[in-house]
């Protein structure tokens, strides 16, 4: 869920202490954290390690996934995007993340600083988080002190969770950020620093709040990491049996439901948030696993025999594990860490393991590869983990390197180096910014071998009236080709390359195929005398749905990777907490997943 603001940061004047001359002046945003924390009595130190927890101290970070709002992440959960984690035929859920906690409507109360505002300014978004975090302090202790452990209570109230172990969780990760200190560069360019102090919480000032344990003993992770069990909701929301969140009972995978996948997503929110958005069973949606960018800890929250929410399409969720992962997906290396990549794929290798789960960029995804289930969705699909998620480290991580098989041939997999890769992308759903050049996971895509933008690939699926043309934003998937995706190479014009894609063919530059590894691969293509297959977005029976991606077909010649065949099947979980009732329908039909585009697809094997 990627929809977002920009902020503007305005300028703030202060009297500057006198100091050495060689001291530089704050930032505008370092000035902001510093009046703030002065005007409400918020130790600085405070204020600073809260935002830096929830948003790495960036100004352009709103609507997240729970409607959160700038460097503070005041939440309005009206702004929040609609949910569709399960993607089965049907409307999408409005997110249901009250706006009492955390909420822009308590902290336009307390600080004066109205909703618009809160929204629209960085400078008055950190005034009223710290008019918010005082009054936290003043409900827990009755005061404002100077002494900053005293406000470990108001921090984990500031979670905004009624869960112990996420709300004191996010106090433990705030006292973390203030003992070890931190520094960076925002992408507005901001330099902010907190300086590593002493400070000791005193955890007795959470007494007063009222917190729930429903952890669990057991989770299903490798020894290696940290990892613990935190459910996410399983609730009946109305009188209409059908109406429940966040997950469906199964019994995977001896009820017939092979799990051949691991999703990879970015929570688009901080840590605890997201735990806390998996809780509230009105959000309908969840993730089997959140892993945490500061340390790798992960959270399991959905037994792996059951079906989570979170892939956007009915029949990927029935057969995949879901991990979200803390961060912003166009913060790219703000929140994708060396620790969290570690910690990800060593779960990921644990549950291969246990499932069989090939090691493969078919197998090991994205929520960018995953197919709509129907036309319908496909515009809406998500873009996570995007541009800057380094898939060649972490295949190379789970012992499956992304490299050459053969020497030559057509069959190519994308594979540039990610370190020296550095196509840039637009923020188009926040300021609208071109990002700054860094490692990259993709390649782009033409319609001709020219490089000319003008002539970026418009896939069929994002086309409209408004969308008449690829560009560079980081959200637009059509015009990009990632890391491991395999395809058929039609011929190689000097140093650009012609795919088989989406049904036509495009170019991406590829000098001396440094962008690229052979391999071997099963090819698709039309049978003789048939103009175009349809291609489909799920393998369901056909006593289920025939429904196809309309916008797409296979033309006649072209020819795609297949990296599996697949029985047809559809698991029918309607009602809540009644798994007996529930059936795994089959068809004799047999499928190929194929790559199709920058997503998978299907098509029948008939």
């Amino acid at each position: 869920m990627t929809k977002r603001v920009a902020y503007v940061v305005a300028a703030i004047l202060i009297l500057a202490q006198s100091g050495p001359a060689s001291a530089a002046p704050p930032s505008p945003l370092g000035s902001a954290f510093a009046s703030a924390a002065i005007e409400f009595s918020v130790p600085q130190n405070v204020l600073l390690g809260v935002s830096y927890v929830v948003s790495r101290w960036e100004t352009d970070t709103g609507p997240s996934a729970a409607g959160g709002y700038g460097p503070m992440q005041l939440l309005d959960a009206s702004s929040a995007p609609a949910l569709d984690g399960k993607g089965a035929d049907g409307k999408a859920a409005t997110p249901a993340l009250g706006s009492a906690a955390r909420g822009i409507e308590a902290a336009s109360a307390v600080s004066g600083v109205s909703a618009a505002q809160i929204k629209t300014s960085a400078t008055q978004n950190i005034r009223a988080g710290a008019a918010l975090l005082a009054s936290y302090a003043r409900d827990t202790i009755g005061a404002t002190p100077a002494d900053p452990g005293k406000w470990y209570g108001a921090v984990a109230k500031y979670s905004s969770s009624d869960e112990a172990s996420v709300a004191l969780g996010f106090a433990d990760d705030v006292f973390a950020v203030l003992k070890k200190g931190a520094a960076r560069t925002t992408s507005s360019g901001e330099n902010v620093t907190l300086a590593a102090s002493k400070t000791s919480p005193d955890t007795s000032t959470a007494g007063s709040l009222v917190l729930l344990d429903r952890k669990h003993t057991s989770f299903d992770c490798p020894k290696t990491v940290q990892c613990r069990f935190i459910p996410a909701a399983y609730h009946q929301n109305s009188k209409d049996p059908g109406d429940y969140g966040n997950f469906d009972l199964a019994r995977r995978e001896s009820d017939g439901l092979a799990v051949r996948f691991v999703v990879i997503h970015d929570a688009e929110t901080d840590y605890q948030t997201t735990i806390k958005i998996f809780q509230e069973p009105l959000n309908y949606v969840s993730a089997h696993y959140v892993v945490r960018s500061s340390d790798g800890q992960i959270t399991q929250m959905v037994d792996t025999k059951n079906v989570a929410w979170h892939a956007g399409n009915w029949n990927v969720n029935m057969h995949a594990i879901g991990y979200e992962h803390e961060g912003f997906a166009i913060q790219g290396t703000t929140w994708y860490t060396e620790a969290m990549y570690q910690a990800s794929a060593a779960l990921t290798k644990h549950l291969a393991a246990e499932y069989g789960i090939p090691l493969d960029r078919a197998h090991i995804i994205g929520h960018d590869d995953i197919p709509g289930p129907t036309a319908g969705f496909v515009r809406g699909m998500h873009w996570d983990p995007g541009p800057f998620w380094n898939w060649a480290r972490y295949m190379a991580l789970l012992g499956a390197p992304i490299t050459a098989t053969v020497t030559s041939g057509n069959v190519v997999t994308i594979a540039p180096d990610f370190a020296t890769n550095m196509p840039q992308v637009r923020d188009c759903e926040g300021s609208g910014a071109l990002q700054a050049a860094q490692p990259a996971n993709f390649v782009y895509l033409y319609t001709s071998p020219t490089g000319d933008p003008a002539l970026l690939f418009n896939d069929p699926g994002l086309a409209s009236s408004t969308h008449t043309k690829g560009t560079d934003c980081a959200a637009d998937w059509g015009d990009k080709a990632d890391t491991g995706q395999t395809f058929y190479r039609v011929q190689r014009q000097g140093d650009w390359d012609q795919l088989d894609y989406a049904g036509n063919t495009v170019w991406f530059y590829d000098p001396g195929e440094t962008k690229i590894a052979h391999t071997t691969a099963t090819l698709v293509t039309p049978k003789a005398g048939a103009t175009s297959i349809p291609v489909y977005g799920r393998a369901y029976p056909e006593s289920i749905s025939t429904a196809t991606l309309t916008m797409y077909s296979i033309p006649a010649g072209q020819k795609y990777v297949a990296y599996e065949k697949v029985k047809g099947d559809y698991y029918e979980a309607t009602t809540f907490n009644n798994l007996d009732s529930y059936v795994l329908h089959t068809t004799a039909s047999d499928f190929y997943m194929i790559q199709f585009n920058h997503r998978l697809a299907f098509v029948k094997a008939s």
